[in-house]
């Protein structure tokens, strides 16, 4: 499996995004467009949808190098999917854009429930918001492939997001245990069982067409994790609790996996 690379084309790029966009938040969906300062210092604009009927929540925002970053979160299927439309470097024999697309298990409690994000307003739109708590980095190794033909069942969303990466679609052996125990179809899995003796990361490899370990790096800099609680008080001194309001979060993500060629991978090289 490897990265998939999009040809350019007049006009067909921005085209290209903004279907992207359409297909993965079609439904019943309320947008809340927020201003985010990135950990690089640059501002930019961030759009969380949240689409009840589907109950899923749509992170989508672009980061400071071009970088499209969408993160759905599908809490039917309790999954969640990253994709990466990343830019090329032309000069060196690069397309476009690249598409990376990471499938993992949606745990209880890492972003408020949808209905919840349906009702957020902001009152000052202008504000830079940063995030109240920086979460740690959680460290993925990706070394499944993902079949998008079969995917369906384990979530409606997959296709729409992740048809653009088609054969650079992973998810962790991890998950792939816990989705079977569900009763999914295995054949939608594809273990990466390339055995590459010596298989250096692509950071240090020279030659462009050697096979290596890619690591991709994201963070989601601004995001509702957590509802905030108060307390309204009787006569009688009791308290009930009541939602007043969410606690933003900021966490980052590493992605692990094989690349036939370092060519897949040349964002190592700057880190």
């Amino acid at each position: 499996m490897f990265a998939r690379w999009i040809s350019p084309g007049s006009g067909r790029l921005t085209l290209l995004l903004w279907l992207l966009t359409v297909s993965a938040t079609l439904g019943s969906a309320s947008e809340l467009k927020v201003r985010v300062r990135l950990a690089d210092g640059q501002i930019t604009d961030e759009l969380l949808e949240a689409d009840s009927e589907r109950d899923s929540i749509t992170v989508e925002f672009k980061q400071g190098d071009g970088t499209l970053i969408t993160f759905v979160a599908d809490f039917k299927q309790d999954v969640k999917i990253f994709r990466a439309l990343i830019l090329g470097e032309l000069e060196r024999g690069q397309s476009q854009y690249q598409a990376l697309c990471f499938i993992t298990r949606l745990n209880h409690n890492e972003i408020i429930p949808s209905e919840s994000m349906a009702r957020l307003r902001q009152k000052n739109p202008q504000a830079i918001r940063t995030a109240e708590e920086k979460r740690n980095t959680e460290m993925l190794s990706m070394n499944v492939a993902v079949n998008l033909t079969r995917t369906w069942q384990l979530s409606a969303h997959i296709h729409n997001m992740c048809s653009v990466a088609r054969e650079a679609v992973y998810t962790r052996e991890a998950d792939v245990r816990h989705w079977l125990d569900r009763g999914m179809e295995g054949s939608m899995f594809e273990p990466q069982t390339v055995e590459v003796p010596g298989l250096q990361s692509c950071g240090t490899v020279k030659d462009l067409w050697q096979p290596c370990s890619c690591s991709y790096n994201l963070r989601l800099e601004w995001y509702p994790c957590l509802l905030k609680y108060c307390r309204n008080r009787d006569v009688s001194g009791r308290g009930s609790p009541y939602k007043c309001g969410i606690k933003s979060c900021s966490k980052g993500y590493q992605f692990t996996y094989y690349v036939p060629h370092k060519q897949l991978c040349l964002w190592e090289e700057e880190t």
